[in-house]
């Protein structure tokens, strides 16, 4: 359990100093992570606005905050370029994103276009069924791309690793609001970039 928790603990280390040190991807992720927050509580009473919160709030803001402000040329602080940190991202690089948003997009377009999804579902009636159907679509392609992904880590590193990351994964929303809380603050006193004082080697890690 202790190696688990080892794997789980470089992951986040890996993903928070190559993949957040703008000041303002870190305070989307903050809103990203009440959000998905928000999205594990209507599990238990409203799946399809689960899937409907997370995509639309957790997940645009989230892939916002990368797309949009993240740094991408050479990292001066690591000594690496983004080829390298995209090589070696255990999760979701951005062409996998790319695939990703992409299904995601098409999915309310194939459900205007089949309603009744090639049988497999009742067609909706009206916009709060479609809302309905995109939601609950969304959700399980959420679970599939976390699935699809564990099992691809499994079969490159090792089950361990696979496990690793999706437990990363299902945990980031309570991780990120205890790491980015601060973030607006730094944002509005001007600081553009984490100067990742905690990730350097004279701070523990």
């Amino acid at each position: 359990m202790l190696r688990f928790m080892d794997k789980v603990r470089t992951l986040r280390l890996d993903d928070h100093r190559y993949y957040h040190q703008s000041r303002i991807n870190q305070t989307l992720h903050l809103v990203s992570a009440v959000s998905f927050l928000c999205a594990y509580a209507l599990l238990f009473t409203d799946p399809a606005m689960a899937g409907l919160v997370g995509w639309l709030v957790g997940m645009v803001t989230r892939q916002s905050g990368h797309i949009f402000w993240e740094p991408r040329g050479h990292d001066h602080i690591h000594g690496v370029s983004y080829a390298y940190k995209e090589s070696i991202k255990a999760g979701y690089n951005m062409h996998r994103k790319s695939v990703l948003i992409g299904v995601w997009l098409s999915i309310p377009v194939l459900l205007q276009l089949r309603p009744d999804l090639f049988g497999l579902i009742v067609p909706a009636r009206d916009f709060a069924g479609f809302a309905h159907d995109t939601g609950i679509a969304w959700l399980l392609l959420g679970a599939g791309g976390l699935a699809l992904r564990t099992a691809h880590l499994s079969l490159l590193r090792g089950p361990s690793w696979g496990f690793a990351w999706a437990c990363k994964i299902l945990t980031d929303p309570f991780h990120n609001v205890d790491l980015y809380w601060k973030s607006p603050i730094a944002l509005l006193r001007g600081e553009l970039l984490d100067p990742l004082d905690d990730c350097m080697p004279d701070a523990g890690h």
